[in-house]
């Protein structure tokens, strides 16, 4: 798994969910239903004081895992690409997407 941040594009659904990216240079799907989850983060490292009445977005971070394959324009050899799980970001202010993690990266490939 690797992990880091690095801003993607992703476009939601009128729920909220995110249902397809744009992430270097290349365009993804989601494949299978998200999952989202809030994480405490260190505000108190990144700031030096919590203004009041700004807690959701200060304290908590939302984080959806999401399984996404390459859009496919044209591709008709029947062989599908294996998901991707990543897990994403939003910043409850901005709006702002980020990607945190890649599970599986590195996994290697049997022939």
């Amino acid at each position: 798994m690797g992990m880091f941040t690095e801003s993607v594009d992703v476009v939601c659904n009128s729920e909220g969910q995110p249902q397809s990216l744009a992430w270097a240079g290349r365009s993804y799907s989601v494949c299978a239903e998200p999952a989202r989850w809030y994480e405490r983060r260190q505000w108190w490292a990144e700031e030096s004081r919590a203004p009041l009445g700004s807690g959701p977005g200060l304290v908590d971070h939302e984080i959806w895992r999401v399984q996404v394959v390459p859009f496919q324009t044209g591709r008709d050899d029947g062989v599908a690409d294996e998901p991707l799980t990543l897990d994403l970001t939003r910043h409850i202010r901005s709006g702002r997407w980020r990607l945190l993690r890649i599970h599986d990266a590195l996994r290697p490939r049997t022939a």
